[in-house]
């Protein structure tokens, strides 16, 4: 840890400390892509409702899953200095995970441009969790979000990034 340490530079802040967007336009463009995951934790019935398509509000994960896809495509304006993208790229998948009762949400977004795209993937995986929430929160307030974590991301000067496991 204290390798890394050493070694980072806090690129958002200029000599004085005071925060800046970082400057991308000498980086050369490359083909960018990340991967995040998380789940939420659901009661019983609630997980049996999404399950079976049967929730009151209706199709739960394929609402969630247009959220996240919006989402992604507005990190600009909702975490300070993160540069607007034009993401070639958005996929949303879940995976059910019947004996932890959970919805397990994966996210990719791709582009092919001069900065990452891991803020975007991160933002899809929540907002899409927060999507579920919203629609079966009549059924169980109780529900967890959680494990939200980038898995993968490739291209750049960083290079390649996975998820130890």
């Amino acid at each position: 840890m204290t390798k890394i340490l050493e070694q980072a530079e806090f690129t958002h802040f200029d000599a004085d400390g005071n925060a800046i967007m970082v400057d991308v336009s000498k980086k050369d463009e490359t083909e960018r892509v990340a991967t995040a995951s998380g789940t939420i934790t659901l009661s019983q019935e609630a997980y049996e409702l999404v399950k079976s398509g049967s929730m009151a509000k209706g199709d739960v994960l394929g609402v969630a899953r247009v959220a996240g896809i919006m989402a992604a495509k507005k990190v600009d304006s909702l975490i300070p200095l993160c540069h607007p993208l034009a993401v070639t790229k958005i996929t949303i998948d879940f995976k059910y995970l019947d004996h932890k009762k959970q919805i397990k949400i994966e996210a990719t977004v791709g582009i092919t441009g001069k900065t990452g795209v891991e803020m975007e993937a991160l933002t899809a995986v929540s907002v899409t969790a927060l999507t579920i929430y919203d629609m079966c929160k009549a059924v169980d307030k109780a529900m967890v979000i959680g494990d939200i974590c980038l898995q993968k991301k490739t291209g750049g000067k960083s290079g390649t990034f996975i998820r130890p496991e």
